[in-house]
């Protein structure tokens, strides 16, 4: 295999990675780690961390179905990660990660978050894609008081103590991205199709819930497996009922075969007949499914990665330096960047590496430095965002063509869509 995840493609990360990390040590000013605050008073319920280093762990899929999502999201965790130690670290620490395979499996998530946060007594976890995933570790990080920082776009309907979510909720890409479609483009009606597990099907049943609110029809909705790979009856009745929009949560590995079947089928997606509007597809996807396959899609989301603005420009050239000049970024991929940057903020304000002190500190921390543009954390623990809508061109990049005039509050319990 030499796609996107075959060893020739790891093995040239694995050089593109030594190379970037030699060329930050080499910029990088020395720090005599060590000359933060005392361990015992930062440090006051035995988590790992020492004079001069803190261990937090990375949970992600870097291997099964979920893996093409779920890479970029390990990368930009550890480009965060090395760009804050080559700034002096936290506390006057450096960060050392311990990294875990969820394997695109849940189970294997809670057993693996039960093991950082146990065994190795983690500070902070950055992980997880999904919502099986998300809430197989729940009841760990509640039971043990861990805190994980989860950078996915989700259903919303959560909110947790030992959670801080760095992606949209449903009010901020389901609901702002049915708006666009039915104002922008006239839709009236819509094929609702998910990938079957809680976020597609949570998050259709809140864009049925508005489509019919809206007076406007549903005319299909159906579920496949993870790692399903056999979308032509779908595609059969899609064309015979003739949707206005393709609302499409499919995930994972899924999306190469259903987006290269869809054209197989005859379905050109930029005649927009019918039109497909995504909130799953980013970049790293499309890495995956080819350009060719996937232009003239639209989908809902928060952060591109052609958005012009010098931060986002200043993140691009680093993962680039990092992970290789043919490498994408994708909303997930930014999202979970922002998360060790948040964890940094929030452990300083509180001057401490306590759970509960961090999590008090969270709220109103404030990040002018994303990509995306300015963040802050809610005190719902999620944060406040824009609603952008990008328009898939042949080269695998979204162009911009909406974006909302004001960050969008945070609102996980939408009265009426619970």
């Amino acid at each position: 295999m030499s796609g996107p995840d075959g060893p020739s493609s790891v093995y040239r990360r694995k050089l593109l990675l030594g190379s970037a990390a030699l060329a930050i040590a080499a910029m990088a000013p020395r720090f005599a780690w060590g000359q933060g605050p005392a361990t015992a008073e930062v440090n006051t319920t035995g988590l790992a961390v020492t004079d001069d280093t803190v261990t937090v762990g990375i949970l992600h899929s870097v291997t099964g179905t979920m893996s093409i999502s779920e890479t970029g999201s390990v990368q930009a965790e550890k480009l965060a990660i090395e760009q804050i130690n080559a700034m002096g670290g936290v506390l006057g620490r450096k960060i050392e990660f311990i990294q875990e395979d969820g394997a695109s499996d849940w189970p294997t998530f809670a057993e693996k978050a039960k093991k950082l946060l146990v065994e190795d007594k983690v500070a902070s976890v950055f992980g997880c894609w999904t919502s099986a995933s998300r809430k197989a570790v729940l009841p760990v990080f509640e039971q043990y008081n861990g805190m994980l920082y989860y950078p996915t776009f989700y259903e919303g309907l959560e909110e947790s103590p030992n959670v801080i979510y760095t992606g949209q909720e449903a009010t901020q890409q389901i609901l702002a991205g049915i708006d666009w479609v039915v104002e922008t483009k006239g839709a009236k009606s819509f094929y609702l199709l998910g990938s079957d597990y809680i976020w597609p099907r949570t998050s259709n049943k809140i864009a049925r819930k508005h489509i019919e609110k809206l007076g406007l029809e549903v005319v299909g909705e159906e579920y496949y497996p993870l790692g399903h790979t056999q979308f032509n009856s779908v595609i059969n009745k899609i064309k015979l009922r003739k949707p206005d929009v393709i609302y499409a949560i499919v995930v994972g590995g899924s999306n190469v075969a259903f987006y290269k079947q869809l054209k197989a089928a005859g379905i050109d997606m930029t005649k927009e007949a019918p039109l497909v509007l995504t909130i799953s597809v980013t970049e790293d996807e499309i890495r995956g499914i080819g350009g060719e396959n996937m232009v003239g899609a639209y989908a809902a989301m928060k952060y591109f990665q052609s958005l012009e603005n010098d931060n986002n420009q200043k993140f691009v050239d680093a993962f680039k330096a990092m992970w290789g000049e043919d490498i994408v970024v994708g909303d997930v991929t930014q999202a979970a960047y922002l998360g060790p940057w948040l964890w940094k903020a929030a452990v300083e304000k509180a001057g401490s590496f306590d759970i509960d002190k961090v999590r008090e500190a969270s709220p109103g921390i404030e990040l002018d430095t994303a990509p995306e543009g300015y963040v802050k954390i809610h005190e719902n623990h999620h944060l406040w965002s824009k609603t952008r809508i990008g328009h898939a061109q042949l080269d695998g990049q979204y162009e911009v063509v909406f974006e909302t005039a004001e960050l969008m509050e945070p609102d996980p319990f939408p009265e009426g869509y619970q």
